[in-house]
């Protein structure tokens, strides 16, 4: 699964973490998160957010 990055201020989103403080479980793939996760960081949506290597 691939990580993603907030572009607003460069939180890594990890699916085989997750987001265990925010109800996300360790691998939901992004596609999969509910349309309510926003980032933890600075709140940015998920649309500010783009795949990375």
């Amino acid at each position: 699964m691939k990580k993603w990055e907030c572009l607003v201020c460069g939180y890594i989103y990890d699916p085989e973490i997750g987001d265990p403080d925010h109800g996300v479980e360790p691998g939901t793939a992004f596609e999969d998160l509910p349309e309510s996760w926003v980032c933890p960081e600075c709140g940015a949506a998920q649309d500010m957010f783009e795949e990375v290597d």
